[in-house]
């Protein structure tokens, strides 16, 4: 039985949707890619041509008043990501909003009540819980080849420093912590399988735009288990995640930014030696990780499969968030 696709509109131009998420997801047969809406309609013109969509919007209120459009993408700058889902919630759509999903836990909660009001679905765009590397290497971490989890650590970095660009604005919720430590902590919940019981971070914030870039932090889970993360917006490009065990470790080369062309690796070392004697490879063929992810979420829209992480995922995400900006003002530990 064919399966009509979901319609799709897209809030804004932004650069993540133009070049990764919106290709991605025409790269799916569930995903109908349709329309772009921003406060110019010469630039929602640009991106829907470049993109080959049949439709543009010169203001978001347009396109969430055509009847057509199912769902929504919200890339929009942080400090929207909460009015404007919610907006598009109560216009009938369903809505994948860009990460980090809000500036703070309770006003994130705001979602729940939306979802309940409207039956709309509502997720956050973390593409990376639907890359088979991820998944993967969670099996791997789970099966215990690698002994018992103790520790993942995470460094996540590049160098920025416009203040003209967004992440560079601390009004609207600029930073590295918003804009990439959201993915250590993310990915961290997902292998461990739980919530962190406590965290402590250390913040370099830009004298000029006030916004953190360099952080650094620790979150405690259950049995001692630790996430270790570094993260900047004004460092040298790298990204490396480690997942170590009693006996062995897992690396991801390239945890997050993959691409869509090359295979990504994933290595596993039983640590018999410190030269990779007990190093092997597995080779992930090549995918779009944002595809996988449109493609989950319309299939939830058309009942196919229920929605793995719902809103209140995103929650909890920001609520460890919330407590890494307080433990760099106090100095201490908080709990999320």
């Amino acid at each position: 039985m064919s399966v009509r696709p979901v319609v799709w509109g897209v809030l804004g131009a932004a650069r993540i949707a133009t070049t990764r998420v919106v290709p991605g997801m025409k790269t799916s047969a569930l995903c109908d890619m349709r329309a772009f809406a921003a406060r110019d309609l010469a630039r929602a013109q640009a991106a829907s041509a470049a993109m080959g969509m049949a439709k543009a919007y010169g203001s978001y209120e347009e396109l969430l008043a055509d009847p057509e459009i199912e769902a929504i993408y919200n890339p929009l700058p942080n400090h929207l990501h909460v009015p404007w889902t919610i907006r598009a919630m109560e216009a009938g759509k369903h809505v994948l909003c860009e990460k980090p999903i809000a500036l703070t836990a309770k006003e994130a909660e705001a979602l729940v009540d939306a979802r309940a009001r409207t039956g709309r679905l509502v997720a956050e765009a973390f593409m990376v819980r639907f890359h088979p590397q991820w998944l993967r290497a969670r099996e791997i971490a789970r099966s215990g080849e690698i002994g018992e989890l103790r520790s993942i650590l995470t460094q996540f970095c590049y160098n920025n420093p416009d203040p003209a660009n967004i992440r560079n604005m601390a009004d609207i919720g600029g930073g590295g912590l918003y804009d990439i430590g959201c993915y250590a902590v993310l990915t961290a919940r997902f292998v461990f399988g739980g919530e962190p019981s406590r965290v402590v971070s250390m913040i370099d914030r830009d004298p000029a735009t006030k916004v953190d870039r360099v952080t650094g932090g620790m979150a405690e889970f259950s049995g001692g288990r630790q996430l270790v993360f570094s993260v900047s917006t004004q460092t040298a490009l790298n990204q490396r995640v480690q997942i170590l065990g009693t006996k062995g470790r897992i690396e991801l080369p390239v945890p997050f930014n993959t691409g869509s062309v090359l295979p990504t690796r994933i290595l596993v070392d039983d640590c018999r030696d410190l030269f990779g004697g007990g190093l092997r490879t597995e080779t992930i063929d090549p995918c779009d990780q944002y595809g996988l992810q449109g493609e989950a979420f319309a299939r939830a829209v058309r009942g196919l499969a229920p929605l793995e992480w719902p809103i209140e995922d995103a929650i909890a995400n920001m609520r460890t968030i919330d407590a890494l900006y307080r433990s760099a003002e106090t100095g201490g530990w908080e709990k999320p």
